[in-house]
Formats: structure tokens, C-alpha cells, sequence
């Protein structure tokens, strides 16, 4: 029981920073080859945790919110506007959140910023999630155990990864910046 909590605890603070913490895949698969832990357990924790971790980390970058400038905030609203409207903001759920391969600590973030509401979002994470989870942690047979640790460090290290923490930080910097009420209504009919 003690392993399933300390796993719990690993993947839950890795989901609360807000960039560049090692992918939750790598920390179950790494869990899946060097402990005899259930795989269906690892799947099930790694998903509540990381969930949980982002939902947070959403609700604490949420109350930062009303520090921004007001031109700021009116920007974010027209996006969030123009994103979430009906049936089609579970598109956009879908997209980011199954398919998607940005980092969702930027995501949750921005929909923290945008003042979106966090639960349709942390449902869409858990259920794209538990699909890759899935698919890495049952997957981890096929790994050999000492080539892991290269997996995690180069996850950490690689200079792709590091490029796409920076890209979505400076995309993050770029919702705030760009005026959305020019660009969107340019294209509304």
C-alpha cells in the first residue's frame, strides 16, 4: 500500500508544476518495471494524481487572474468567448486533451487565465490520459528495464522538450498579449 501512496504523491507534484517536470508516463512506466504494483492500479493512480495535480495547479494560476491588467482580462474573456461555445468547446476539450501532444501544465493554465470552467477540462484530461497511460504502462513489458532510466533522463533533458516547454510558455505569454478582439472579429461573418 505504501508504494501505491508514494506513487501517488510523485505524479500529483509533478502535475502541479507549471513546466518542465518529467512527462507521468515515464514515472508509471519506470513504476510498472521496477515494482510488482497492479498495472490496472498504476493506470487508475496515475490518472486521479495527475488530475488532481493540474485541477490545482488551475485553481491556484486562477487566482492570480485578477492581478492582470484589465485589457488583459477583457482579452482572455473574448478567447474564451469564442472557444468555449456550446457543443463545440468539448471539440476543443478533445482536442487538447486526447490527441493533443502540448504539455497540459500550459493548457490547464491557460483555461485558468481564461476563466474556463476546470471540471469539463479535467474530465477530458483524465479520459485522454487514461488512454495513454494505458497504452505506455502496458506497453512497458516491451521496454528493457535498463534502458528506463536513459527514457526518463532524455524526457527531462531532451532539447525537444525543453523547446516545447518554451514554445507553450511564450504561446501562454502570447493569449495575454495579442488583441483578440481585433483578430476575431476580423474573421467573424
Amino acid at each position: 500500500m505504501g508504494q501505491y501512496f508514494i506513487l501517488a504523491l510523485l505524479v500529483l507534484g509533478i502535475n502541479l508544476l507549471p513546466a518542465f517536470g518529467p512527462p507521468t508516463w515515464v514515472i508509471l512506466v519506470f513504476y510498472k518495471l521496477n515494482s510488482n504494483l497492479n498495472s490496472i492500479a498504476i493506470v487508475v493512480i496515475g490518472v486521479m494524481a495527475a488530475a488532481a495535480g493540474r485541477y490545482v495547479l488551475a485553481a491556484g494560476v486562477r487566482t492570480i487572474r485578477h492581478k492582470l491588467k484589465e485589457k488583459y482580462i477583457k482579452n482572455l474573456e473574448l478567447v474564451r468567448s469564442h472557444l468555449v461555445r456550446g457543443k463545440e468547446s468539448y471539440l476543443v476539450y478533445f482536442l487538447f486533451f486526447v490527441i493533443s501532444p502540448l504539455p497540459s501544465a500550459q493548457v490547464f493554465e491557460a483555461a485558468a487565465l481564461m476563466n474556463v470552467r476546470l471540471i469539463p477540462i479535467t474530465v477530458a484530461f483524465m479520459i485522454g490520459r487514461t488512454i495513454s497511460y494505458s497504452i505506455s504502462v502496458f506497453g512497458a513489458s516491451t521496454l528493457k528495464q535498463h534502458a528506463m532510466g536513459t527514457v526518463l533522463v532524455n524526457s527531462i533533458k531532451s532539447p525537444w522538450g525543453i523547446a516545447l516547454q518554451l514554445v507553450c510558455i511564450f504561446v501562454l505569454y502570447l493569449l495575454l498579449k495579442v488583441d483578440w478582439s481585433k483578430r476575431i472579429s476580423r474573421k467573424a461573418p
